[in-house]
């Protein structure tokens, strides 16, 4: 069986059990935590196809610590570092490297932010690695990370029972890329992001899809690349941000992406009234961009009702639904108006920032 740690956004628990679940037949949840699962299946790493995660490493080892450890997270990774160097931990895990792997580096983590150990334990620790993997230490720009990571956390889900519990984990990065916050635009959704409002949204081929605030492209990439989405609409009024994204779709068939430049308010004279089954849009709402109109909730739910389709009658599908990411506020929830339905509302947090995902059907 193989064992991973995956990080996510935090917020979406509920979600990425549920896709880890519906994907694998056979997976075992260890622990489900706030922006982090670990979880056991057959599945090998190269054929997971999981588009919600952030990063994803194969656990090699985890100790468990007591509650009242003096010495807090860096005595603890410590600890675990030496345990390691002294025993016979998961030696396959280490050495099992593709032939592009040449190199790596070691990263000591306390609940996500780095911390220093003794350089002797460290270097002890690159010798360990170093031996059983026949990898070169490269501390600048390596092929590849092992991580010490260590947790604290508050009724955390496990497979068993909920409890208070400290850990730390030894793993090895497998998803080899720089962080989102380097290489995207600024205000650009996270791909990952973009994959779970998509989700959320329960898209289906036939779908007409738009986003009215599409900026650099995130949402209709993931709805048309992994969804299959062939009749996507969007805009933006940010000429650079809809320059991108028009380029970025240039090779898709005539008709299958439609982009508009300009503000989301003139959508109903371009777009045919009732004529779309679902809207998924991260609209301007502060983190990136913040909107001093006060009425720009009500100014959008309503292009949003004139656009839609009607609801129909219950089921799983709605045809007429919307996902919306904004900022977690009482303002924008009392905006949401009569004839929409709250299925799912859902706090999440973004770049430090606390945020909703509202999943919305048209009554």
């Amino acid at each position: 069986m193989n064992l991973f740690f995956a990080s996510f956004i935090p917020g979406l628990q509920n979600v990425i059990a549920d896709v880890l679940r519906e994907r694998l037949s056979d997976v075992n949840i260890h622990k489900l935590l706030d922006g982090a699962v670990i979880f056991e299946t057959e599945t090998g790493y190269d054929k997971l196809n999981f588009f919600c995660f952030n990063n994803i490493f194969a656990c090699i080892d985890i100790m468990e610590h007591s509650e009242g450890q003096a010495s807090g997270g860096r005595g603890a990774l410590e600890k675990h570092i030496r345990a390691v160097c002294n025993s016979a931990v998961n030696l396959f895990q280490i050495a099992n490297n593709s032939k592009d792997i040449c190199s790596f580096r070691i990263v000591v983590s306390d609940e996500n932010t780095p911390v220093s150990v003794d350089n002797k334990l460290r270097m002890q620790a690159e010798l360990f690695i170093s031996r059983h993997s026949g990898l070169k230490v490269n501390r600048s720009l390596p092929d590849t990370e092992f991580w010490f990571l260590y947790r604290k956390e508050d009724g955390a889900k496990t497979s068993k029972h909920n409890t208070s519990q400290n850990f730390s984990v030894f793993m090895k990065r497998l998803t080899l890329r720089p962080s989102w916050e380097k290489t995207l635009h600024k205000g650009e959704l996270p791909p990952p992001l973009a994959w779970t409002l998509c989700r959320l949204a329960k898209l289906v081929h036939s779908d007409t899809v738009l986003d009215p605030f599409c900026g650099y492209g995130s949402v209709p990439d993931a709805a048309m690349k992994h969804f299959h989405i062939t009749k996507f609409i969007a805009c933006d009024n940010n000429a650079k941000a809809a320059s991108f994204t028009a380029s970025r779709f240039k090779k898709r068939k005539t008709g299958d992406f439609l982009l508009h430049t300009c503000d989301f308010n003139v959508l109903p004279s371009l777009i045919a009234e009732k004529s779309i089954d679902v809207i998924i849009t991260d609209p301007p709402w502060g983190n990136f961009k913040k909107h001093k109109d006060n009425s720009f909730p009500e100014k959008m739910f309503d292009v949003f009702g004139k656009l839609l389709k009607n609801g129909g009658a219950c089921s799983e599908v709605s045809r007429a639904r919307a996902v919306v990411l904004y900022a977690n506020d009482e303002n924008f929830l009392k905006a949401v108006p009569a004839d929409f339905e709250v299925n799912d509302n859902i706090p999440i947090l973004l770049s430090g920032k606390k945020a909703v995902i509202l999943v919305l059907k048209k009554k």
